[in-house]
């Protein structure tokens, strides 16, 4: 035996042949003792003719006879034929076939382990004359011998994996197993060992597990990115004879930063215009990195600080270059050139490699200031002036200067901006820059003026620049001060003398620094007024004072006070001012002065909406009575009453009058005293011009009172014959009744109205605290001095 498989197969052989030869002893023994009984009972207990436990046939056998698998045979077989084997079960007839003579059994077909491993069949020995069963069915498995015919193969492959360039010897990649579909328990034929076919020397394999390992020091992506391993399995252990199968590794380096930043150049030039607008890019400047990712970024600076001040550099994250942008605006004149020294660093460094020194390199960068012709530039980024108003046209007001940047010094032109809407005030000198107003300023109109001077070179026009220039129009005392309030003074009826009726202030259009300073008097030209009087507080206010006790607002309601004011101004001005006084029964013991009717609107504290609802619910009523009334009139009654009606031609009057105070009423003169009915026509209710009289008014009995006694009967025939007489009216009679009452009282009236004026001595001043149901008495009787008038 050379090998261990030889080995077990010389085993396996000198099993079989021992177990067929037990086989044989115990059915020879059987017969021994059969045959020493002499007993024909013993052929009525039947005892198996065969024990075994499985057979075995080589799969794929490729002979041109079917493969023998082990032969059947009953101790009921005496050779002579009458015993005849039957087979059953898995495959049987079609993969085995069994000799009904002999019992040999042979497989017919190639068999794969790998497709069914064994088969289960029943061998049954019947009597070929009588088909009685010799031998019970038994159940035995023939099983297929594996014999190494599958190559290992990678189901997953190929495979992709990456490692970390610059990693160490023996860092692990990845791992692969292979799978062989013949039986592991028997024989080498499952047993794979790995071995690497390409790859090497970068890469290396275990033969027993399968893990791919580096086994290159210093693998640098930059040179070189990707590789492709084959990696082989072979089954039998490896040994000659063996099957073998193959799958590829594609594996990547991953990039590291161990590659600092480089400026292809060590010196660079870069022109820059002065007329450059400051916060945009100038240039660009970039430092190359091999690396990929963040490991190649970098980050820019300027490492000297009079290029730091004028210029800044940031850098671009998607090209990774370096934008320089301007930070001051250049100029030509001052400095022409600039040497900026920038700087180029990895922002991720990776200490593992620090080793290869600083990851950073630098570059000198030369700018160069191109000249522009640029704009007039003003001395000022913006003027403020300031004129007195109401000056004349044509007085200065200030000056502004610009002048040309550039080294040839070109002569400036001035002039406005005339886009800007409103009056122009002011003009400018074309030449020396002078601002002159045009008109009268006037500062209670307009105390500021915002104006536009604009400048351009004489040899290029088109270069403009434009400077805001502010004028203050500075006060004079050109105002006559006034009296703050329009409103009317409310002066209530129970003032008394020395009373405050109100404080009054002035206003002043002009300005003054130090605050307004205003004096107060009266007219001196009008003589002292006899009901108030005015008060200077020496605090730029007024007071007005009542000179009288009392103010009755039938008799008189307004009143006229002019009030003369000085302001505190060089020179001073003077002002006179009129306030209207509105005499009110106001509410007595109250500290806010009203009217009475407009307290009792304002007590009942009525909403708008609630107005709202009063005034429509008036319109509605109003509507109601004019409805009324034009149906009234609509419905006409007939001149000439019916037969029926007894009154014939009497037309009925049911007027009451107006009792004792209806002017309009009939006058009853005319009964007592028919003659002087026509010389007392003058309305009676209309008091007579030109009447004055002091206390309270006296009403003086009629004189018809005094009159002799007329006879009214002769008065009525005087009317109904002017009545007849009359065109103006229908043509059918009429019937006019008159009461009369008779004479008066002989004693006279006793209405205090006809009674002759007293003076009484006595003081009724204390009524006023007699409270609100007693001031009209109070005001009958009061001071006479309250009827008094100017």
């Amino acid at each position: 035996c050379n090998t261990k498989q030889d080995f077990l197969l010389l085993f396996l052989f000198l099993f079989i042949t021992v177990s067929q030869f037990e086989v044989g002893i115990l059915i020879c023994k059987d017969l021994r003792t059969k045959l020493a009984n002499g007993e024909t009972e013993v052929h009525h207990r039947p005892k198996r003719g065969w024990i075994w436990n499985q057979f075995f046939v080589l799969e794929e056998h490729m002979g041109p006879d079917a493969q023998y698998v082990g032969k059947l045979h009953s101790n009921s077989d005496k050779g002579d034929g009458s015993v005849r084997y039957i087979l059953s079960g898995e495959g049987a007839g079609t993969i085995f076939i069994i000799d009904e003579v002999t019992g040999d059994i042979h497989a017919t077909k190639s068999l794969d382990r790998e497709r069914k491993t064994h088969y289960v069949l029943h061998a049954q020995a019947l009597d070929r004359n009588t088909e009685e069963a010799l031998e019970p069915k038994s159940e035995f498995i023939i099983k297929v011998q594996d014999i190494n015919d599958n190559a290992p193969k990678f189901p997953d492959g190929p495979f992709v994996a990456s490692v970390p360039e610059m990693s160490e010897v023996g860092t692990s990649v990845l791992q692969v197993t292979a799978t062989d579909a013949d039986d592991p328990t028997y024989g080498n034929s499952a047993r794979i060992v790995y071995s690497i076919l390409q790859g090497q020397p970068y890469f290396s394999v275990d033969p027993k597990t399968g893990i791919i390992r580096t086994a290159l020091a210093n693998m640098d992506r930059e040179a070189r990115e990707h590789y492709t391993v084959v990696i082989q399995a072979k089954d039998m252990a490896g040994q000659v004879g063996g099957l073998s199968g193959s799958t590829t590794i594609n594996i990547t380096l991953t990039d590291v930063n161990d590659n600092p930043p480089k400026f292809p150049q060590s010196m660079y030039n870069l022109y820059v215009p002065e007329s450059a607008q400051v916060g945009k890019p100038v240039g660009k400047i970039k430092a190359n990195d091999e690396d990929l990712g963040v490991n190649a970024d970098i980050r820019y600076s300027i490492i000297i600080s009079e290029g730091a001040n004028m210029f800044s550099i940031s850098a671009d994250r998607d090209t990774r270059e370096g934008i320089i942008s301007l930070k001051k605006p250049l100029n030509f004149e001052r400095k022409k050139t600039y040497t900026l020294n920038i700087e180029g660093v990895n922002t991720h460094v990776d200490p593992r490699f620090s080793y290869l020194g600083s990851f950073k390199d630098t570059a000198t960068l030369k700018i160069t200031v191109g000249d522009v012709d640029e704009a007039p530039v003003f001395s000022m980024d913006y003027y403020i002036m300031d004129v007195y108003e109401n000056s004349p046209s044509g007085t200065e007001v200030g000056a502004v200067t610009a002048r040309d940047p550039d080294s040839r010094n070109s002569h400036v032109r001035y002039f406005l901006d005339r886009k800007e809407e409103g009056i122009n005030y002011f003009r400018v000198d074309e030449y020396s820059g002078v601002i002159y107003t045009t008109l009268p300023l006037d500062r209670e109109d307009m105390p500021w003026h915002n104006i536009t001077v604009m400048a351009s070179e004489v040899d290029n026009p088109s270069l403009l620049s434009h400077v805001p220039v502010t004028v203050q129009v500075l006060d004079v005392n050109d105002n006559p001060p006034e009296i703050a309030t329009d409103e009317e003074v409310i002066v209530c009826e129970s003032s008394r003398p020395g009373q405050v009726i109100q404080t009054v202030t002035a206003v002043d259009k002009d300005d003054f620094a130090n605050g307004q300073r205003f004096s107060f008097a009266s007219p001196s030209q009008l003589p002292v007024n006899p009901n108030f009087t005015l008060k200077d507080n020496e605090d730029s206010t007024a007071s007005i004072i009542a000179r009288r006790r009392r103010f009755n607002h039938l008799t008189q309601e307004l009143y006229e006070l002019p009030i003369v004011v000085w302001d505190g101004g060089e020179p001073s001005l003077s002002g006179t001012s009129t306030l209207t006084l509105r005499v009110c029964p106001c509410q007595r013991h109250g500290r806010i002065r009203m009217c009475q009717g407009e307290a009792f609107l304002s007590s009942a504290g009525l909403s708008t909406g609630a107005l709202i609802a009063i005034l429509l619910c008036i319109v509605i009523l109003l509507a109601i009575v004019v409805l009324f009334i034009t149906l009234r009139r609509s419905k006409k009654e007939p001149l000439i009453i019916s037969e029926e009606d007894i009154r014939e031609n009497v037309v009925t009057y049911d007027d009451e009058g107006g009792g004792e105070e209806d002017t309009e009423a009939f006058d009853i003169i005319a009964l007592r005293n028919p003659a002087a009915a026509e010389e007392l026509k003058f309305r009676r209710d209309i008091r007579p011009e030109g009447r004055k009289h002091c206390g309270p008014p006296r009403i003086h009995r009629s004189p018809s009172v005094e009159l002799d006694e007329v006879d009214v009967h002769q008065f009525i025939k005087q009317k109904l014959v002017e009545a007849d007489m009359d065109t103006s009216v229908p043509p059918y009679d009429s019937l006019q009744t008159y009461a009369y009452e008779g004479q008066g009282s002989p004693t006279g009236s006793i209405s205090p109205l006809d009674s002759p004026g007293t003076h009484s001595e006595q003081d009724f001043n204390y009524l006023d605290n007699w409270g609100p149901q007693f001031q009209k008495l109070a005001e009958l009787y009061g001071d006479p001095e309250s009827d008094v008038t100017t």
